[in-house]
């Protein structure tokens, strides 16, 4: 008996443009929550870095972005860009708090290296660790 093989193979079920909209929620609600825990308990918490890299690596599997060099750098730019604009909101909550702005008034006032220089004094080594290591391990899971 010979197999019969259908005319139209059955159509795949992975979606290959659910990725942008999930890594860009992701990303914004990862700042947000990052910027507001910081700012609500007065800490850095770098290690939100290293929880950030693992989603933008899972966002992009999960939203069908083939596997390769693409989706391992993109994983690894998402990584940083949520990394500092996430410092950066810190750092211009904690500024312009002071001025009577809240921090997404403050933060188009504020100049790269004044913000470079408040988040190298406010982190601590495990905060700078974390933060230096999170392309890194976005870059290893996002194969």
């Amino acid at each position: 008996m010979t197999s019969v093989k259908p005319a139209h193979p059955a159509p795949s079920r992975t979606s290959h443009w659910l990725w942008p909209p999930l890594l860009l929620i992701g990303a914004a609600t990862a700042v947000v929550a990052w910027a507001t825990l910081a700012l609500g308990t007065g800490r850095q918490h770098g290690w939100i870095a290293l929880a950030a890299a693992l989603q933008a690596a899972w966002l992009l599997r999960v939203g069908g972005m083939p596997g390769g060099w693409p989706r391992r750098l993109l994983a690894a730019t998402t990584a940083l860009a949520v990394s500092g604009t996430a410092q950066w909101l810190i750092a211009a909550g904690h500024i312009g708090g002071q001025m009577g702005l809240p921090a997404w008034l403050a933060a188009p006032k504020m100049g790269a290296s004044y913000v470079c220089t408040l988040s190298l004094l406010a982190n601590t080594r495990l905060d700078l660790l974390c933060l230096a290591l999170a392309p890194l391990l976005a870059l290893r899971m996002a194969r």
